[in-house]
């Protein structure tokens, strides 16, 4: 072989950081700390601050970061209700548009609360719908029924349900802390939900009734597996650290983060069948 040539990278799926991860640092942050530390791109959590909803700015910080937006997180929690407006459907629409302007293929989205009525029960339709005339995937989240510490009785907060798996969506979106908050296995459901797994939110959990969202590897989720079970079934979507690294410093953050990449793009690549192994180092 050639010195000068290159050897290839396995056929990976591409890694990106959610700007939640440098949470409460803002958006801006966000983009720096996944350049530096070498991720893909990102995921932008619209309503994170008010930076992350001005769609120019944005686009001007993955220039300047050389990170592009690889999904986009539509304002779907209780303290971003007034986030591009109070209408839901009309946050999904700008949610849409915000990713075709900054070249994102995917939208996530968390299932409707049980208060909002008129939208819980279009939800399913309308998902549809937005999937087949916007020219962007919406992968509907997996949530988890809210619980009461020390108590057995939850309370259900999601309409038409927390559970995509009961539900008749084309994409799903697979969030390995909810799946711990839930009690649920997160290879599981992904081997349940076969090519409706689009998009994959890597974090763990302990099966706390809180939503950990811990580094992958250090809860209850066989994060490892999972990663290598995805590799290997040929998953298509995107994989984003979506971790929580509150009360560090800036440069504790990044070594988390680096940890929590190098984790990911080892067990992606131990998933990968040998043929492709063999072939990326020829």
């Amino acid at each position: 072989m050639n010195s000068e040539q290159t050897v290839p990278d396995p056929p990976l799926p591409k890694i990106a950081l959610s700007t939640t991860s440098v949470f409460p640092e803002p958006t801006a942050v966000g983009f720096e700390v996944a350049a530096k530390v070498g991720y893909d791109g990102v995921e932008l959590m619209v309503g994170l601050d008010s930076t992350s909803a001005k769609i120019d700015v944005v686009k001007q910080l993955s220039a300047d970061h050389g990170m592009p937006v690889l999904a986009v997180h539509a304002p779907v929690l209780l303290v971003m209700q007034r986030v591009w407006g109070s209408d839901p459907w009309d946050k999904l629409r700008r949610s849409a548009e915000a990713a075709h302007e900054l070249g994102a293929r995917t939208v996530v989205v968390h299932p409707p609360f049980r208060w909002q009525g008129t939208y819980a029960g279009a939800f399913v339709d309308g998902i549809r719908e937005l999937n087949e005339t916007t020219g962007i995937t919406f992968c509907v989240e997996n949530m988890y029924p809210w619980r009461v510490p020390r108590r057995s009785n939850e309370f259900k907060a999601y309409s038409p349900g927390w559970d995509p798996s009961e539900l008749d969506y084309d994409h799903l979106c697979l969030d390995l802390s909810h799946a711990s908050t839930a009690q649920q296995s997160s290879l599981e459901l992904a081997q349940a939900w076969g090519s409706k797994l689009q998009h994959i939110h890597l974090t763990d959990g302990r099966g706390s009734f809180k939503d950990e969202h811990l580094l992958p590897g250090h809860g209850d989720q066989q994060a490892d597996q999972l990663l290598q079970y995805a590799a290997a079934s040929g998953f298509g979507g995107h994989v984003v650290l979506e971790v929580s690294t509150r009360g560090n410093s800036r440069a504790a953050k990044e070594l988390l983060l680096r940890e929590a990449l190098e984790f990911t793009r080892a067990n992606l690549a131990a998933g990968l069948p040998s043929d492709q192994v063999a072939a990326a180092g020829e």
